[in-house]
């Protein structure tokens, strides 16, 4: 019956999609975050529903009257890079064959990135973006949430199979980013109503994200409430609410939980982190011995840790994007990732620092704000994740370089006498 569902839904949208290409974005998301076809249990389950929205949606912007422009952005420049040297990089990977496959799924995350670019042009796109992520993640933070109060804490929750968030430490990094956005659709609803359900959902959100187990994630959240609470207009207020959230959440947890958190002062003696930080020397001797390439994807194998790990039986993926970067692209492959990260933070202090003042440019300032504090739990989660290629991130990028857009327009609009060019103009008249 799931099957049958997302199928009708997929084909249903497929019309609307012809005559609305922005809607082919929304779908893919919808599909490739939330992958709602892992629900089902029979056909589903394989069906190419994303490369039919893809192909939909390239057909509807070719057939479309509108001319679709890449927008003139840094972080759009630096993504297109990004993409041609990982290209470099996989025709001098060490295993030309299998790092060639993983390209063609990069290629696809960011191919759909580059068109979720060219199409958010409106606030209302950028709304509607932050609602399908929201949407996609949040039914897993919700459902996990609810699983925990019933369970006790006692079990760990666990992503959909066969996703980049199958695992309990992918998923709760995911639940993490999502909770800021929901604050951010709460700050923007006015029905009583829909504010209690949004703020019961961050409750089982941050649940569901302890409940993982995942040590990363504790750290994440902790590190994305010190950040709120800094940039907080009102530091008492969110500082008691925190302070009564937090023990109400923490008193759901087992024993377990806690001990599993404490084990990070005692890394050395945890298997799991000793045979992170030995992926991670893996990754950093490869770089240097192949300092602009690296290795390519691909390189987690006993052939690439005899030679560059410190332990070459102890055999483990990267665990951190940026030593998941470094091992597979080199030092120039790792600088374009950071600064695709920077750029995008400069972009959303610049809509802060630029709204200022006008009332109602203030939704970009919010969400700017709290996609800040997503992309700060993403790197400090990250840190100890192999998720360079999680697509939600890059679509934050595209919310945040359609604000930009946005908010730079209404600013034109509004102030034409002091654009570049017309500035003397303005001074004669006023003389």
């Amino acid at each position: 019956m799931r099957d049958i569902i997302v199928t009708l839904i997929v084909f249903a949208s497929l019309p609307y999609i012809l005559r609305h290409p922005f809607w082919g974005g929304i779908m893919w998301i919808w599909i490739s975050v939330m992958n709602p076809h892992a629900q089902g249990w029979g056909f589903a389950r394989n069906f190419p529903f994303a490369a039919i929205i893809a192909c939909v949606t390239l057909v509807s912007i070719l057939l479309s009257k509108k001319k679709y422009k890449f927008p003139p952005s840094p972080v759009g420049g630096v993504m297109i890079a990004f993409l041609l040297w990982m290209t470099i990089t996989t025709l001098n990977a060490i295993h030309p064959a299998n790092s060639s496959d993983q390209l063609l799924k990069v290629y696809k995350i960011l191919g759909m990135t580059f068109v979720l670019l060219l199409l958010t042009r409106k606030k209302k796109d950028i709304q509607q973006l932050i609602w399908i992520v929201v949407f996609s993640l949040g039914f897993y933070g919700v459902k996990g949430g609810i699983f925990t109060i019933r369970s006790g804490g006692a079990y760990r929750i666990w992503g959909p199979d066969g996703t980049f968030i199958e695992g309990n430490n992918e998923i709760a990094l995911a639940i993490v980013i999502v909770i800021p956005l929901i604050y951010y659709i709460y700050s923007q609803t006015r029905h009583k109503w829909g504010r209690i359900g949004l703020l019961a959902s961050m409750f089982l959100c941050a649940l569901a994200a302890l409940a993982s187990y995942s040590r990363g994630a504790a750290l994440a959240i902790g590190v994305m409430g010190a950040f709120l609470w800094f940039r907080s207009h009102n530091r008492l207020t969110f500082g008691l609410l925190l302070a009564f959230a937090v023990p109400l959440m923490l008193m759901t947890m087992p024993t377990a939980w806690f001990d599993r958190i404490n084990s990070i002062n005692d890394y050395k003696e945890d298997g799991s982190a000793m045979g992170r930080i030995n992926a991670w020397y893996m990754t950093f001797n490869l770089a240097k011995d192949r300092p602009l390439t690296g290795g390519g994807f691909d390189i987690y194998d006993p052939g690439v840790f005899l030679a560059y790990a410190p332990d070459p039986m102890d055999v483990h993926a990267a665990h951190s994007i940026y030593f998941q970067v470094l091992g597979e692209h080199g030092f120039v492959g790792l600088f374009l990732y950071v600064l695709i990260g920077f750029l995008t933070w400069r972009d959303c202090s610049w809509i802060v620092r630029n709204t200022k003042g006008h009332e109602d440019l203030q939704w970009a300032s919010s969400l700017a704000t709290m996609i800040q504090v997503s992309l700060l739990g993403f790197f400090v989660g990250g840190a100890f994740l192999s998720l360079a290629y999680f697509d939600v991130p890059y679509y934050l990028v595209v919310a945040v370089a359609g604000s930009r857009r946005v908010v730079q327009r209404m600013l034109d609009e509004r102030t034409p006498a002091t654009r570049p060019g017309q500035r003397f103009v303005a001074q004669k008249v006023g003389s």
